[in-house]
């Protein structure tokens, strides 16, 4: 598919009538010219979602590496604890709650983990809202990738300064890889997990992306200011207008509620 087909089936929230037909780095390709396009149209790079991270879905998914997409001032928004979502316009949405990182300067070349967390300015509990343009999400890792990387919208909680934190990047992963989160649609709980299923912690799962952003030719270094979200704690779960979903992380992110509309 070119990448004006990519874009009117993201703008109208259209099914694809069939994959994408292309390999992993024709699929970067069609993502970065689909950037292009966005901006042109006076959309603005906010920074990156990275998926499938989560080891413990690779099965479900059928996609066994990690991917990288664009978030935009357009899906990008921001709350204390509790916000609200508009599901408009999105296609086969499903919640994930994750670990975003907000970023103060562009990490060295050949970055440590301390170098990363040296570059980090802030963290915060995460809602991304994916989506699937392919029937009852079935994809190949190239087709999600092509798709924008799955992303829809991006809400992001109560920022923690990562002063506040450990200043070594062992103990700052640590302390993120053994945190647990439960996720509840109203009431009832829905799902579980920990820090450590995104590539063994948050720091680690940067780290990926940061080295598969720097070899993708024509991608955009992260840039500071950038958010980065990096990948769910648990399976991502379909969403409607209407519900209310929590995520109770441990220390030292706070709880996320929203509400979706």
């Amino acid at each position: 598919m070119t990448p004006e087909t990519l874009l009117r089936h993201l703008d109208d929230a259209t099914l694809w009538p069939a994959g994408s037909g292309l390999g992993v780095a024709e699929a970067y390709e069609r993502a970065l010219s689909v950037r292009q396009l966005r901006m042109s149209r006076g959309e603005q790079p906010r920074g990156y979602k990275i998926g499938f991270t989560n080891r413990t879905i690779w099965d479900r998914y059928g996609v066994y590496a990690p991917i990288w997409g664009t978030v935009w001032n357009t899906t990008l928004s921001f709350c204390d604890g509790a916000g609200e979502l508009s599901l408009a316009g999105t296609c086969q949405p499903r919640i994930e709650p994750e670990c975003v990182f907000g970023m103060k300067a562009t990490p060295p070349a050949r970055a440590s983990l301390d170098d990363l967390l040296g570059c980090v300015e802030w963290m915060a509990p995460g809602f991304e809202i994916v989506q699937s343009h392919m029937p009852e999400w079935k994809f190949t890792a190239a087709d999600t990738v092509a798709d924008s990387g799955l992303h829809a919208r991006l809400l992001v909680g109560k920022k923690v300064p990562v002063e506040q934190l450990p200043r070594d990047a062992a103990s700052f992963d640590a302390q993120l890889a053994a945190a647990r989160i439960t996720l509840s649609r109203g009431e009832e709980r829905m799902d579980a997990g920990v820090g450590a299923n995104v590539l063994d912690g948050p720091l680690h799962a940067l780290s990926h992306f940061l080295s598969a952003l720097r070899d993708c030719p024509g991608a955009t270094d992260l840039q500071p200011g950038d958010v980065v979200t990096t990948g769910t704690w648990t399976d991502a779960w379909p969403v409607q207008r209407g519900e209310r979903w929590r995520a109770a992380f441990d220390a030292p992110l706070a709880p996320l509620e929203v509400q979706f509309t």
